[in-house]
């Protein structure tokens, strides 16, 4: 399993969480990762897996506030190929049954150099599609952008399959990369319901009184952090009783835009808490905490702590498009709303405040529903079942 960036979104903790759970399906994992101590510290992440660390470039799809990918020469892409392809090998690749390649990176390049006659199974997270839209909408943004879209296209059409979480992705990737439709493979990323469930916690004492709202997640402009202080900052008057805006997450030096800190300044907000960024295992006991998760993410290809929210018995607001729209259903496990709209945000942060049984009712209906949809140990088979298929195909091939 390879993950080109170093650990700091949702893509690690899906393959963190894939490698720990495949073991029962049967199959065992080595992680080549990404790694940038102290934060994005790959041997830390990934405690307790065979996980080989490669000291990356500090690169991202997005740029922020890192280089963006797409802004690398000819030169510098053939040096990460070099770089992965050492990493690949000293992790025996080459002796792997399937490589399951997270993003379009150049990990890909150097599997097809290392390890030619292994099958690959790709897995999208939206934002190398995003970096495709953009690309596609804005040709001249990055200094190389048409050289890496055809590259990931290349990329892509060397997997046998291409895992993707929802049905909306698969139609960006079909159209985009493209892909032909058998190839695609709808799984959707999941949680661990032995960590992620309703519990007894401590509240923080510095969040305050009152039921707390919560975002979890970083400060890329994508997840439209200011914009959900601008709506908190609306509905504050309406509220019937004290509810605090807990912001967890907003990874180490990084953000675009305004950052949500300047917003509460600028705005002169009260109650909006920053909590930090924390680890992953950190998380449930901060969920169990809140009394809903907010996530106003206009472009979020799936929604991960929607789901762990949702698991813990937190309902969602979201908005209505991509992931969050498949994960949450309006009126029964949370509200969504449209996508930009900060008074259609506001008006849900009065009703989950002012209507607490109703906030409790659709929070139970949350937990039923992605405990039956979004369980790792359910989701871990379908995987297991495509690496078993992947096989057998590679074989047959290779027997003709």
């Amino acid at each position: 399993m390879g993950l080109y960036f170093f650990p700091r979104g949702g893509s690690a903790h899906v393959a963190r969480n894939l490698a720990a759970a495949l073991p029962s399906a049967g199959w065992d994992t080595t992680v080549v990762a990404g790694s940038r101590p102290p934060h994005g510290d790959a041997a830390r992440f990934y405690a307790g897996l065979d996980v080989r660390p490669v000291d990356g470039a500090d690169l991202s799809f997005e740029g922020a506030p890192d280089r963006a990918i797409a802004s690398l020469d000819d030169v510098e892409a053939e040096a990460q190929a070099v770089l992965w392809a050492r990493a690949l090998q000293s992790a025996g690749a080459a002796h792997a049954d399937v490589l399951h390649l997270h993003h379009l990176t150049p990990l890909n390049e150097a599997a097809a150099r290392v390890a030619p006659g292994v099958p690959i199974v790709g897995h999208l997270h939206g934002t190398e599609m995003l970096m495709l839209e953009a690309i596609e909408s804005d040709p001249g943004r990055w200094a190389h952008s048409e050289a890496w879209a055809e590259r990931m296209r290349g990329w892509a059409a060397a997997c046998e399959r291409v895992i993707v979480a929802t049905a909306t992705q698969a139609e960006r990737a079909e159209r985009l990369l493209p892909i032909e439709p058998e190839r695609v493979v709808v799984i959707p990323n999941g949680y661990d319901p032995g960590a992620f469930f309703p519990h007894p916690v401590e509240r923080p004492l510095a969040w305050g009184g009152g039921p707390a709202l919560l975002y979890v997640g970083r400060f890329t402009s994508v997840k439209r952090v200011p914009l959900l202080i601008e709506a908190y900052a609306r509905a504050r008057d309406s509220f019937v009783t004290r509810a605090p805006l807990v912001l967890v997450g907003g990874f180490p030096g990084e953000w675009e835009g305004e950052h949500p800190q300047d917003t509460v300044r600028r705005l002169g907000v009260e109650e909006v808490y920053f909590a930090g960024w924390h680890e992953h295992h950190e998380l449930p006991d901060i969920l169990a905490a809140g009394a809903a998760i907010v996530l106003p993410s206009v472009r979020e290809s799936f929604g991960q702590v929607l789901v762990e929210a949702m698991a813990c018995g937190l309902p969602a607001i979201a908005v209505d498009a991509f992931g969050p729209a498949y994960i949450v259903e309006h009126g029964e496990t949370g509200w969504l709303v449209e996508p930009d709209d900060p008074i259609g945000l506001a008006n849900a942060l009065v009703e989950v405040v002012n209507r607490p049984q109703e906030r409790l009712r659709r929070g139970a209906a949350a937990r039923a529903d992605v405990a039956e949809r979004f369980a790792w140990p359910g989701l871990v088979e379908r995987v297991a079942e495509l690496y078993d298929a992947t096989t057998l195909r590679s074989e047959a091939a290779s027997t003709i």
